[in-house]
């Protein structure tokens, strides 16, 4: 055995030898470790002359690290959940610019807003919610489940709400990221707000500013001359909308849209006014409720019922957890097995398109004329896909008038369309979505003074949606180019976190002063999105906040892939995609062995046979015969 070894372990040192220069190694001037040709490796690489000393500290002896998490919505609290769980020794704060948690489900009253995906497969892995009242979950239950997830794992300990980010920079030299926050002062009162700014520094940050958090005014000539309500979907000024709308029985009101937002707003508030005018310039795919047939077999379900109210009995069918996980392990087999409908030409994107405009038709019986305006050309799923139970419905009642134009300007009393035609309105409401081109309120300043606004021109470019290059120790959950077209959401939510912290890890035990992606592999990221789009139904023709330009231009929203491929992806770390600083004036790149002893042998405490333990041992299985 042993000359055999011998020789392999000589064959291995060779061909390590001779690819030296290709694999990296350790800048003895800065410390870096990267994968340039033009480094001195090995032996050649140290420099003796320069004294060295063992570090004071046992191998496992964390390091103490500051994180700090922007953003306190799911990803956000997800993070306070994992990151503590996986990382001793962290002193970790979330800022959340809003009063409350839940991010867009925080910051989203509107009338009918609801998770578009079913309620079962939007939840996280290991928090299970058996008490959703409907299969598309209401957004007030969505905020109030956010909230007992919170409450559980006491989350408040580490959230600072209220704080906004206003300005993050990278100091180089150090390697820790200094960032300024915009709070109500401590003498403030709602009645006389001021303002002030605070700071804070950390060794890594993860940004959970989410894709759709920013909402502004749309461009349209007039807009704040309307002497009316003026309103935005993502801005409603009550929390409970049937409130706000309780005197509007005689209004004639105005919904600006034809995207998720005015999917759900428009039935919900048809009920509640005088006269409803939906103004749509585009075209969209109306999708048949996900799921149904699924639904209907394991719940027993009238397979037409758009948004299944669940009954006592159902929801005490959920208490029983055998029964519970199946019927929740079924749904989200059947929702990640769609990702074949978003590649063009194929026969499941095809089935797909004539059961939607069949259902359309259907549903529109009753003014058949106004699927001439909507059903689109283009795939199924080239936008964003929403099931919107009771939104046709709702364009052929009575007291709803569907207004297939663009507008040519707003007026003090209503809205003018380019035909000449005026629309009279008391109340004109603008669901016309968020800022999405990641193009965040905030400067991030990384290396040599760059934003990362700018890096993110003329499109953003990342590492797996996770970071960038220039700007060390920030990671990102839901940042370009991480949303799913079909599939679960929450899971890459949770795979991301779970990436991020690993890169914690690896900064706290090898003792690291950043962590960087190497420009190349953003490079290779962003060719194979490049190549990777244009066989999917995504770079059709059709207007889409999922693209740079809407209409046509690089996708920018979407991984690329399923959420199952994404999930993969994560797990596990290509640690060689990054460069790498030490602490200090530390060159040695096993300055992270530490003085040779554990933590429990140097203090003569705890578990000094924790590889015996029930949770160590890896028992293999034994074949039968």
């Amino acid at each position: 055995m042993a000359p055999s070894l011998s020789r392999s372990f000589s064959s291995v040192f060779s061909t390590l030898k001779s690819t030296k220069a290709a694999s990296g190694g350790v800048n003895g001037k800065n410390g870096v470790v990267n994968g340039t040709e033009e480094q001195q490796n090995g032996a050649d690489s140290v420099d003796k002359t320069v004294p060295y000393n063992l570090g004071d500290f046992a191998i496992d002896e964390e390091r103490p690290m500051k994180v700090i998490v922007i953003g306190a919505g799911y990803s956000g609290i997800t993070a306070g959940i994992r990151f503590p769980q996986r990382i001793k020794n962290i002193d970790l704060t979330i800022y959340e610019k809003n009063a409350g948690v839940g991010g867009t489900w925080y910051s989203n009253r509107y009338p009918g807003l609801s998770c578009d995906a079913p309620s079962h497969c939007y939840q996280l892995t290991f928090e299970a919610n058996t008490e959703w009242s409907s299969f598309y979950a209401p957004g007030p239950e969505i905020r109030a489940h956010v909230q007992r997830i919170t409450d559980k794992y006491q989350l408040m300990r580490y959230i600072k709400l209220q704080h906004e980010l206003i300005h993050a920079r990278y100091d180089e030299k150090e390697g820790k990221w200094y960032l300024k926050f915009r709070r109500p002062a401590v003498d403030s009162t709602a009645e006389h707000p001021r303002m002030e700014e605070i700071e804070d520094v950390a060794d890594f940050v993860l940004c959970c500013a989410g894709g759709i958090s920013r909402w502004s005014w749309p461009n349209i000539e007039g807009l704040h001359d309307f002497k009316g309500k003026l309103m935005h979907s993502a801005g409603w000024d009550t929390d409970d909308w049937r409130e706000g709308a309780k005197d509007w029985k005689d209004k004639k009101v105005g919904v600006i849209g034809v995207g998720s937002s005015a999917i759900q707003m428009v039935p919900a508030l048809q009920p509640y006014v005088g006269h409803l005018y939906n103004f749509v310039r585009g075209k969209t795919w109306l999708a048949t409720p996900f799921l149904t047939e699924k639904l209907s077999e394991m719940m027993k379900r009238d397979p037409e019922a758009a948004n299944y109210s669940f009954s006592d009995e159902d929801r005490q069918a959920f208490k029983d957890p055998i029964f519970y996980k199946e019927f929740r392990r079924e749904l989200e087999e059947e929702l990640n097995s769609n990702h074949s409908s978003t590649i063009q030409g194929s026969e499941k994107e095809a089935q797909a398109r004539k059961a939607f405009r069949e259902d359309m038709l259907k549903r529109l019986e009753k003014k058949p004329w106004i699927a001439d305006h909507i059903t689109p050309d283009f795939p199924v799923t080239c936008r964003r896909l929403t099931p919107g139970p009771g939104y046709l419905e709702a364009l052929t009642e009575d007291n709803v008038d569907f207004v297939p134009k663009d507008i040519k300007r707003v007026t003090p009393t209503g809205l003018e369309t380019p035909d000449g035609q005026h629309y009279d309105l008391d109340i004109l409401i603008c669901a016309t979505g968020y800022d999405t081109d990641f193009q965040y309120p905030f400067p991030v300043i990384g290396r040599g003074g760059r934003t990362l606004q700018d890096r993110y021109k003329p499109h953003p470019e990342t590492y797996l949606s996770l970071c960038t290059d220039g700007f060390p120790n920030w990671f990102n959950s839901l940042g370009p180019n991480s949303i799913i077209g079909a599939g679960s959401l929450l899971i890459i939510i949770e795979r991301a976190i779970e990436y991020a912290a690993a890169a914690v890890l690896k900064m706290q035990r090898e003792r690291l002063k950043s962590i960087e992606v190497k420009k190349e592999a953003v490079a290779d990221f962003d060719q194979y999105l490049e190549h990777y789009f244009p066989k999917t139904v995504y770079s059709a023709k059709c207007r889409s906040w999922y693209k740079v330009g809407k209409v046509e231009g690089r996708v920018v929203g979407l991984w690329p892939g399923s959420s199952l491929h994404a999930a993969r992806a994560f797990e596990r770390p290509r640690w060689e995609d990054y460069n790498y600083e030490y602490l200090g004036d530390v060159k040695n790149r096993f300055h992270w062995l530490g003085n040779g002893y554990t933590y429990n042998e140097k203090h003569m405490v705890g578990d000094r046979a924790w590889y015996l333990s029930d949770e160590e041992v890896d028992f293999p299985p034994v074949p039968v015969t």
